[in-house]
């Protein structure tokens, strides 16, 4: 069940679903990221092509829509894609927070994996997978199949954006990277030391492209916030994640909704 609760702060909510809180919407100040792992996104998609410029984004999983918001506010004439199956909590959201006019965001009623397999190639600057079913990210958005479709929507230089939930030894994370370096093998990943240290579970972002220039931008102004940031964070370059989240196996496709594995 998904229901908006409004907060201490006039104008600003909560979007929460089966209990879990999934989004922070400021209605006033859309640059207003309250999550530590979206601000960490919001500041790659600060350092991707020109500054200001529009981008061409599409966001597997939408809730309360926080950064497509974010995106058009600080990139107008963007043209954004939201890939959300809750029709019932697209309907609330929009109507107890409603987009700004022509925002640019369309929400499409369809799961990310048929979703992104109905995009064009080549066609998108980022693509960001934000999508979460009882605390995981979906199994089918996660193999190498997956991926594939990911990187065949990206334009050459595009980069994906993975918000992946997980606690050491970091086993499912080894796993999905090992299916993402597949297509899209240059990685960096940031999360909060916590979380590196095995005090507690918590979010790692992943930035993941075809080449190591075309990460570099991401990764300087991820340097630059984990030395500012409210909740302070770690930045692994691709060394780091080399070593730190290395020996995964590729994730086999889920079984198909009659019972067999597909493909």
């Amino acid at each position: 069940m998904a229901e908006v609760v409004a907060t201490e702060r006039a104008r600003t909510f909560v979007v929460r679903v089966g209990g879990r809180d999934q989004s922070h919407v400021d209605l006033d100040d859309p640059t207003r990221l309250e999550f530590g792992y979206v601000r960490r996104m919001g500041d790659v998609v600060d350092a991707h092509g020109g500054p200001g410029a529009p981008l061409r984004v599409v966001h597997v999983g939408g809730a309360g829509l926080t950064l497509p918001r974010y995106v058009a506010h600080t990139r107008p004439r963007s043209s954004q894609v939201v890939l959300e199956p809750d029709t019932a909590l697209t309907a609330l959201v929009r109507e107890r927070l409603p987009l700004p006019r022509r925002s640019g965001i369309r929400v499409r009623p369809v799961d990310g994996r048929t979703g992104l397999a109905e995009l064009r190639e080549g066609s998108f600057d980022l693509v960001v997978l934000d999508a979460y079913a009882a605390g995981r990210v979906p199994a089918d958005l996660v193999t190498p199949a997956a991926f594939a479709l990911v990187a065949r929507a990206l334009a050459p230089d595009g980069l994906a954006l993975l918000n992946l939930s997980d606690r050491t030894p970091f086993a499912h994370t080894r796993d999905v990277l090992a299916g993402l370096r597949v297509h899209l093998p240059h990685l960096t990943l940031s999360a909060e030391p916590p979380t590196l240290k095995g005090r507690r579970a918590g979010n790692l972002v992943v930035v993941a492209g075809r080449a190591a220039e075309h990460l570099a931008g991401g990764d300087r102004a991820l340097a630059r916030g984990a030395v500012s940031a409210a909740t302070p964070y770690v930045v692994l370059d691709a060394v780091g994640v080399a070593s730190g989240f290395g020996g995964g196996t590729p994730l086999p496709e889920p079984p198909a909704p009659g019972g067999r594995p597909e493909g």
